[in-house]
Parts: C-alpha cells; structure tokens; sequence
C-alpha cells in the first residue's frame, strides 16, 4: 500500500502541490506569528526599559538605597557591576547662553549604559562632561571647551528651613569631553540626557551621598551564566521588603504598571498566535477535506479490486501525513524567512525604535507549525476517507446527492453548529464583560475565555455553513439573473450542491474574516491605546522656573511663539498634602484645562469643580487639602474638596479650590499643546534652543509619548505584515477550493457545451458563479472580522480603561475588492481550460 500511495501522489502531485500550498503558507503564518509575538514582546520591554541598558537584574528598595547597601551589591559574589538609577539634573553656561540639562551617571559596567558616545571620551574626571548634540549646539559649545555649571545643594537634614530666603547656587567649571546619543530613546522626555561621572552627577543634583539621592532601584550585571546564583544570594541578603528581578520581569510589572494590573503585550501576542493556529488549521482542514472528497471514487476502485477499509484509510492518512510533513517544513522556512526579511527591512528604516537584526528561532516557533500542519492534515483527511470507506463500492462509483436537512447526519450537524455558535457567541460576551470588570489573574483569564468563546462560535459558523451560506448566495444570486443565461445557470449552481459551494465560500470567509478582524483590532488598539497614551500623558510640554518663581513674561512669550505650540496656559502650582501623601498640585480653571489637557476626563472634573488625584492615592470623594511650606509642613488650615481618581502623577485642582487654599501667582509653570501633526520631538528642541539664556526646565512628555507611538506603530508595521501573509492564505485558499470545483465539473461543463453553450458563455458562467461566492463569502467574512476585532480589542484592552472601537473603512473595501478580484481569477483560469477542452473528450474524463 506505501508504493501504491506514493503512486497515487505521483499521478496527483498537481493537486496534491495545490493543498501543499496552502498548508505551506498556513505553517508559514504560525511561524510568522510567534517569531513577530517574540518581537513585540522583545520591543515592547526594551521600550519600557530603555533606561536599564543590559542588567541583567534589577533590585528595588522603596525607602531607598544607602552607601552601605550599595557596596553591599558590589561586593556579592558574581556581581560584575552594580549602579543606581540617578537622574539628576544641572544648569550650563557658556558666556551669555544657558540652559539645564539632565544628567546620567557613568556607568561602572558598559553593559548597564543608556547613552553612546559618538564623539570624543567618555568623563573620567568630577571636571569632565559629555552633552547631547542638541545641548551642544544651542549653547555653540565644542568638544574641548570649558562650561561652568550651577546647582541648589540639598538642605541639610533636620535644619531650619527658611521658605522665604533664597537658595544659594554654587558653580564650577567642567571641561565638555564627548558628544552623546540616546539610541533607545531613554531620556526622550528630556530631550535627551548628559553623562558625568557619579560624584558629579549627585553634586551637581544637589545631592553628596546615594543615600540622599534615595534612588528606589540598582541595577546589576552578572557573570556570565551566574544570574539565577547572584539573584538568589542578593534576595538572601537583602532587607525585608526588598525586590530583585530579571530585567524581563521588571519590563513585564512595568507594562502591568501601564496596563492597570494586565500585559497587554503578552496578551496581544498570544491573541494573535491563538488566532494564527485556529485559522490556519480551518484553513489546511477545508483544502484537504475538498481534495480528499475528489477521489473517493478512486478509493472506490481500490475497494472493488480487493483493498480492505483499514488498508485504504491508513493509504489516506499516510499520504496526508507525508504532504503534511514536507509542507510544514517548507512553511516553517518561509514563516521564518519572512519574519527575517521584514526585520531586514524594518533595521533599515527610521522606525524611531531599536528592533532585533536577526530572527531567533524558539522551540515553539519551530515545533508548532510542523505539530500543527502535519496533524490538523490528517485529521482534515481522517473524516473523509472514513466516509468514503464506509460506503460500498458500488454505491461510490455514483455521484453522490446533495446533502439536505431532512438527513439525520444534516440534524446533528445543524444542531452542534447551533450549540458551538451560540455557546461561543456567550463566551465571547462573557470574556469582554470579565475584561470590563477586571476579573482573572493578570488579565489572561478573559483572554482564555475569548479565544475559546471565538473559536468554538467561529466554528459553530462554520459547520452551519451548508444549512445557510448557499440560501444567502442564492438570494443574491436572484439579482443577478436578469444579465443572461449563462448569469441564471451561474445562480443555480451555487444552490445545486450546498456542500460545494460552503467548502468553496467558507475558504474565504475564514481568510476574510482574519484579515477583517486583524484590521478591526488593530484600528480599535491604535485608538485605544491613544486615549491611554493621553491618560498618563495629560500635558504635551512643561516649562518650569528653576528659582521657583513665576514664569517670566518673555519665557510664556517665546514659547507661545514657537512653531508648533497651539495654546499655553500659565498655571499655579504649590506642594499640597492631602491625607498621608505629598502631592504637586496644579491649579487650573475649565477653560485653561480644556485647552490643554489631552486627558478628557480631567477637563470634565475640573469643569464640575471637582479634584483629580492620582489613581495610586486610592483617595475618592471629599478629601481634605492643606498648603505646605518647602519642608512639607501644613501652612494653613486645610480645605474639604470634592475629588476622584484619575490623574497620571500629579494632582489638579479646580480654580476655586485653588483660592481657597490660598495658591497664588508666586510659583507659575507654564503649560503647552503641541498641535496635531507637529512633531514633539522638534517642538521640544526649539523650545529649549529658544530658551538657551533662560533658568528654566522643559520636559515634554508628549515626545515620550511620541517614542511610545513609534513603538506601537513598529508593532502594528509587524501586523501589517501578518495581514499580507493572511490574505495570500485566503486566496490561495478559495483559489485551490474554486479551481477544485470546476475540474470536479468538467463532465458537467462538457454537457453544456454539447447543447448549445458557447465557450464565452461558459467562461462568464463560472466567472459569476466565482465571483457571487467569493462575493458573499467576503462580505460576511467582513462582518465576522469586524465583531470578532471589536470583541478582540475590548477584551484585551477592557482592563486599561475605556475602550475605544473603531473601522478601518478603507483597509476593508481593499478587502473586498481583493476577494471580488481573487474569485475572478480562481474561476476564469480553470474555466478557459474547461472551455477549451473538446465536450467528448470532457465527457471522457473520470
């Protein structure tokens, strides 16, 4: 039976090279999809944790970290390098031209670097300094040049602090040493980061010890192969209370963090490689069920020639094993392939974000295609060579009849279809209402359940397809009989055998309606994430008096004027304690918010008169507010304000409030929108370029959140690519099942042919036909994708707020047109060879 086998898949390589394909391209799309998962996920964390450089661990102390603590870190064994997180921060002067600058501290390992030095040394010296070209340029500073630098130490503690006196600057002179970059977007908020050593770094920040500077996290770099044995040792020897993690680990709580308690990054991934394996298998299952169903006439010979059941049914599943095999490997070199080529191209263009160069293939990515494409295609083939087994010899050699819902089989079917679609319809509802309400452990709880919810619905669909799909392309089919015969007969045939025509139209519903829902999610995510994006960055630019004083007036002018600012807002700010927690609170009447907060919700609060606190605060309803001085103490008595959660890191307060806690114009920042399609980036330059000879602070948060969008954008750029591998499944997909279909009716296009049909009659008969159910079948594969996209984003983004759906209009009526197109051509290439073969010759053909 092997040789016979082999025989059998020599004489029918053609179509057997046809399912080869499409489960080629479906192995192709799984591993496509888990290496562009791992990419995400990759990106996604070295975004978050752009300011980590390479550590291999990252160790968090709430109160802060001391000296002592820290030469602790150092001294573990196997500890290569140990450094605090310091952002500190100084003012720079060349002659008349200033301006602050943020500062990081050299490195004590060149793996836990953020910023490169594209210029001169890196500073060795307290005396030394290295600068972002920007800063260099607008002070008209060179390497080699001497710059004096200011700073307000840090009051000493316990000390009398006197509020009203002013603080005194201390200066020195440093010596600019080198030119630095900022390749992974660290500091971007900042407009980028200076390098001085640590001393100077804590110096010129005001403090002198690491105790002072109180930073919450210390990076560290192991020996190679020794992470797990210095985590261990360090969590022994650490304080109660103490955190030591992989560098992965943090990126993930730092993305729950963003995500209210869910990775969205993890969710998105495994969401779109669920989806990958379900409408890859759909896909292989209905090519090879169709190819399988062709030759139970030859199975039928077999059997009149003395074959046994079990012979020919291993015959069957042999052969689907061994084309399984060999189109999953060529697949899973495509997928990956592919994955590697859009990487290429990707490394090659500005996307704003550091992305991996070379593909890195994971157990998962190369077992899972070749698991998958050789199992669901003996499955595909396992029913129907059981049926065609099952039916005598005789009985098999005649055409078989249309399937109708009287049959008992028919009952089942339409009953479990029932079962699954409804069932899964309630699933899909039940996971966005968990997302909603934030019910599972890390958000996946709701995920699970979509994904199965969506499967077992979509699936449901499909096996329902016969009862419905042909009544509907019938019903279409009816407008288009009025054309001509060859339109009327085109209309019939797609009603004359409903398995036919579903397994021909459910192809490209299944490759439709993945490419619809990917582009529906993909729409809804984008929005989504941007009113997330405007939650946690509320104000596009800030600017601040270093002196903490009012803003001077020619700084709001100057900025005011700057291309690409829309509107600028003077706001009250003061230091405010409301319950156990010191916040910064910033004063604002309706009219200022809506103008330039980007967070909606904060502009309705502030409309109603009511305080916006920070959501980690957990303070809701009237809460009391009270004014403190420099050392934190209360002023004056406090003030009882309506409040609710919400803000990102700062508290708002109302105009009122604000009065009546006695904020006045003495302190003022000034706040600043960025129009729409300016970038911030420039924006923040020119701000700080103009305000070279000014003691003041800019940090936008909008170009922070321009580098995030950079990164979403890549992410979706990864889709994007997913898509075109899914819409050529789809077409392969209706184009192996159309062209299948009109070479099992050669016979019957033969016998048309012989009463009178011309052969430009013929060929627009099976051009409407194709065209009427890839029609159809798009139309509701739009429909399907749309939901399915909907349900998709508000599942997985139910957790980080409110959801925001969209549809992506154009990106669908390309689908569409593609489908109308794909239908055309699968139909009319195969019907120019039916109508150029001679009707004797056809009606020959078994």
């Amino acid at each position: 039976m092997l040789r016979l086998t082999l025989s059998q898949m020599r004489r029918s390589l053609g179509r057997l090279v046809a399912a080869g394909v499409a489960i080629a391209l479906g192995a192709a799309f799984v591993a496509a999809t888990l290496v562009a998962g791992d990419v995400i996920t990759r990106t996604g964390y070295d975004a978050v944790t752009a300011s980590y450089g390479r550590a291999d661990l990252v160790v968090g102390l709430r109160d802060g970290f001391t000296d002592e603590t820290l030469a602790g870190l150092r001294a573990t064994p196997g500890v290569d390098g140990a450094d605090p997180v310091l952002l500190g921060w100084t003012q720079l002067r060349v002659g008349a031209r200033e301006t602050s600058e943020r500062l990081v501290a050299t490195p004590s390992d060149p793996r836990l670097a953020t910023l490169e030095v594209v210029e001169g040394t890196t500073p060795a010296a307290d005396d030394e300094i290295a600068l972002p070209a920007t800063t260099v340029e607008r002070l008209g500073t060179a390497v080699g040049d001497v710059l004096q630098v200011s700073w307000y130490p840090l009051p000493e503690e316990g000390g009398d602090v006197d509020a009203t006196a002013e603080p005194e600057q201390e200066t020195a002179e440093v010596r600019l040493v080198g030119i630095v970059e900022d390749p992974a977007g660290a500091w971007s908020q900042y407009g980028g980061a200076g390098l001085a050593t640590p001393a100077s770094a804590l110096r010129w920040s005001g403090a002198t010890t690491v105790e002072e500077a109180a930073p919450e996290r210390v990076l560290v770099v192991a020996s190679p192969g020794r992470v797990e044995e210095v985590g261990a040792a360090l969590s022994a020897a650490l304080p109660a209370g103490a955190t030591v993690r992989t560098r992965d680990e943090a990126a993930a709580e730092t993305v729950e963090e963003l995500g209210n308690g869910g990775n969205v990054l993890v969710m998105v991934a495994l969401g779109f490689a669920a989806v990958a394996l379900l409408v890859a298998a759909l896909v292989i299952a209905n090519t090879f069920q169709v190819l399988v169903a062709q030759r139970a006439r030859t199975l039928a010979l077999l059997r009149c020639v003395g074959a046994r059941r079990g012979q020919l049914r291993a015959s069957v599943l042999t052969e689907a094993a061994i084309l399984g095999v060999g189109a999953s490997a060529a697949g899973l070199l495509l997928g990956v392939g592919l994955a590697q080529l859009a990487l290429t191209v990707l490394s090659r263009m500005d996307v704003g974000v550091p992305l991996p160069s070379t593909v890195t293939p994971t157990l998962a990515v190369v077992l899972l295609p070749l698991l998958v494409g050789t199992a669901v295609t003996v499955l595909a083939a396992l029913v129907p060579a059981r049926v065609a087994t099952r039916v005598p010899p005789v009985a098999a050699l005649r055409p078989v009849d249309a399937p109708t819902l009287a049959a008992g089989a028919g009952r089942v079917r339409l009953a479990f279809s029932l079962l699954l679609t409804v069932g899964g319809v309630a699933a899909l509802l039940g996971a966005v209402a968990l997302a909603v309400a934030g019910v599972g452990v890390g958000a996946m709880l709701p995920l699970l359940v979509g994904v199965l919810g969506g499967a077992a619905s979509f699936v449901g669909i499909l096996l329902g397809a016969v009862f419905w799909l042909p009544r509907v392309v019938a019903a279409v089919g009816a407008l288009l009989r009025r054309i001509s015969p060859s339109a009327r007969l085109a209309a019939a045939n797609t009603v004359r055998n409903p398995r036919r025509t579903a397994a021909t139209s459910t192809a490209l519903i299944i490759g439709v309606t993945l490419v619809a829902m990917m582009s529906t999610g993909a729409a809804s995510a984008r929005t989504s994430l941007a009113q997330s994006m405007d939650e946690r960055y509320p104000v596009d630019l800030v600017v601040h008096s270093l002196s903490g004083e009012r803003m001077p007036d020619d700084v709001r002018d100057l900025v005011a004027g700057t291309s690409g600012i829309e509107r600028t807002v003077e706001v009250r700010r003061d230091q405010v304690l409301v319950g156990e927690h010191y916040l910064t609170a910033n004063v604002l009447d309706a009219d200022d918010a809506a103008a330039v907060l980007e967070d909606e919700r904060v502009v309705a609060a502030l409309a109603d008169g009511v305080a916006v606190l920070p959501e980690w605060t957990g303070l809701d309803g009237t809460v009391t507010v009270e004014l403190t001085d420099g050392a934190g103490a209360p002023v004056a008595p406090g003030t009882d304000v309506r409040a609710r959660p919400g803000a990102a890191d700062e508290a708002y307060l109302p105009a009122a409030a604000g009065e009546a806690l006695g904020i006045d114009t003495s302190e003022t920042v000034l706040f600043a929108r960025i129009a729409d399609g300016a970038s911030a980036g420039a924006v923040l330059t020119a701000v700080r370029d103009g305000l070279v000879d000014s003691e003041v602070d800019v940090i936008s948060e909008a170009a922070s959140r321009e580098a995030d969008e950079r990164v979403i954008d890549t992410l979706l750029a990864v889709v994007v690519g997913l898509l075109g591998v899914a819409v050529v499944i789809a077409l392969v997909g209706v184009a192996n099942t159309l062209s299948l279909s009109v070479i099992e009716r050669r016979r019957e296009s033969a016998t048309l042919r012989a009463i009178g049909l011309s052969r430009r009659g013929l060929r627009f008969m099976l051009a409407v036909e194709g065209m009427l159910i890839s029609g159809v079948g798009a139309a509701l594969g739009v429909g399907l994708g749309m939901l399915y996209g909907w349900a998709g984003a508000a599942t997985v983004f139910g957790t980080t707020g409110e959801v925001q759906l969209a549809v992506p209009w154009s990106d669908l009526a390309i689908v569409l047109a593609v489908a109308l197109l794909a239908g055309l051509v699968a139909s009319v290439l195969p019907g120019r060879s039916a109508a150029r073969t001679p009707p004797v010759a056809a009606l020959a053909v078994d």
